[in-house]
């Protein structure tokens, strides 16, 4: 996934400001499931929800205003009630990590009591790691 860094995105010396990433992270979760066929406000308007329980960030590289970003986002671990996503941002076309980090979600019910996941994203989920 490509991110266009904006003015809007960045701190007054012109970096991406920290807690930006965690957004872009977020974009990523969402398109990761959009392109499996599944829309996360579906499953909200439904009664389930994903929940941030841990979020992890490593910044290697500061990102600037109108840089270019590519971001690689996968579900690393997941259990009865949780996926943990690994996301890694580069300066687009070159190998220069700007950050990686890995958040975990856990599936909760309406009243934010833990519920098993889906069985779709069961199946995902399953159906990449027999893949690897």
């Amino acid at each position: 996934m490509q991110i266009r860094v904006y003015y809007e995105d960045t701190d007054a010396g012109r970096v991406v400001y920290y807690a930006n990433y965690l957004k872009y992270f977020e974009r990523g979760r969402t398109e990761y499931f959009r392109e499996r066929g599944l829309e996360v406000a579906s499953y909200a308007a439904a009664g389930t929800l994903f929940v941030v329980a841990h979020a992890e960030l490593d910044y290697r590289l500061a990102a600037r205003y109108n840089d270019l970003l590519e971001m690689e986002s996968a579900i690393v671990d997941f259990s009865r009630a949780s996926l943990t996503f690994s996301h890694l941002i580069r300066l687009h076309d070159t190998d220069r990590v700007v950050a990686e980090g890995w958040i975990r979600l856990v599936c909760v019910d309406g009243q934010f009591k833990p519920k098993r996941l889906p069985e779709e994203i069961v199946q995902i989920v399953t159906k990449l790691s027999e893949c690897e």
